[in-house]
């Protein structure tokens, strides 16, 4: 294992998380309505999420999925089927008023806000393939276990700092009167972003 694959891999990881997909969405979302610390819980639970799919490719997972096509069918439908959930809840909640903190307590608890962080990863299986096809070509047979934890310790940390940047961004009193004022086109919005992401990994 070499400083450049590592970098390499640190690179690919860093653009994939980037790319707008359904944990941006439960992120803004989570930030504008309930603040910065509970989007700082939710960051930390993708990072989580991210770290045990590094883990699990690195465990041949990946390899796994291949073999029986049908426990990576099954992962992917639970996937979907949760993002889903998730769509109808936030089109059925779409019109009803914003819940402002009171006393220094979000309407979404830190604790619930991780749970959901880190299961939106968690029931996403193709994030497993994807660090398997990376891994492949960038960490070789033998490689020494200090490098291992380097690896899964820094998809930990471009996972939960770049949500943590999304976080801060959509936390600010602008985006939460924005958001205030456009609840509901934007959570229905969401609603079918969150859908079609969730038929995507279904079909996909």
């Amino acid at each position: 294992m070499t400083l450049a694959a590592f970098l390499s891999i640190v690179a690919i990881h860093l653009a994939a998380a980037i790319s707008p997909g359904p944990s941006f969405v439960v992120c803004l979302r989570i930030a504008a309505r309930d603040g910065f610390r509970t989007a700082a819980a939710l960051a930390l639970g993708f990072g989580l999420g991210a770290a045990l799919w590094a883990t699990a490719a690195m465990a041949g997972l990946a390899l796994l999925f291949q073999l029986v096509p049908a426990l990576f069918t099954a992962l992917k439908l639970i996937g979907a089927a949760f993002l889903i959930w998730i769509a109808i809840s936030m089109w059925r909640h779409a019109g009803d008023p914003l819940e402002m903190p009171e006393d220094g307590t979000p309407a979404l608890t830190r604790a619930r806000a991780f749970r959901l962080g880190f299961l939106t990863f968690a029931t996403n299986p193709k994030t497993a393939v994807f660090f398997g096809a990376v891994f492949v070509g960038l960490v070789p047979p033998g490689t020494p276990l200090p490098w291992l934890a380097a690896i899964v310790a820094a998809i930990f940390v471009n996972e939960t700092l770049w949500y943590l940047l999304v976080a801060r961004l959509f936390s600010t009193e602008r985006a939460r009167a924005g958001y205030s004022r456009l609840k509901s086109a934007v959570d229905r919005g969401f609603a079918g972003l969150l859908t079609l992401f969730g038929l995507r990994i279904a079909l996909g």
